[in-house]
């Protein structure tokens, strides 16, 4: 799927499909759609270095379902996937 490796303490997100119509049964145009919030982890840098040089260990992995801040990360396209990039310190919470 995503050939990006990321850098120090960044993850690769593949958000969740944001929902095409309403609970009342109203489609929704794109306008009005909530930007999603929730996602599955795609690919995980290697961790943050730290000033003495010792990498801090990632507290996310590979297929981690997370639910990340609302404007975290930068979106981009990569093929025919939405994706983003952000840093750990942007995520939430791990869905179990």
């Amino acid at each position: 799927m995503a050939t990006l490796v990321p850098l120090g303490d960044r993850v690769v997100i593949k958000p969740a499909p944001k929902e095409e119509v309403s609970k009342g049964g109203i489609v929704l145009p794109d306008t009005v759609k909530e930007k999603p919030q929730e996602g599955e982890i795609i690919a995980v840098g290697p961790g943050k270095l730290t000033d003495d040089g010792k990498r801090l260990p990632m507290d996310v992995k590979v297929g981690d379902k997370v639910i990340y801040s609302k404007y975290a990360g930068t979106e981009f396209k990569d093929n025919e996937d939405d994706l983003v990039i952000m840093r750990e310190s942007d995520i939430l919470a791990k869905k179990s």
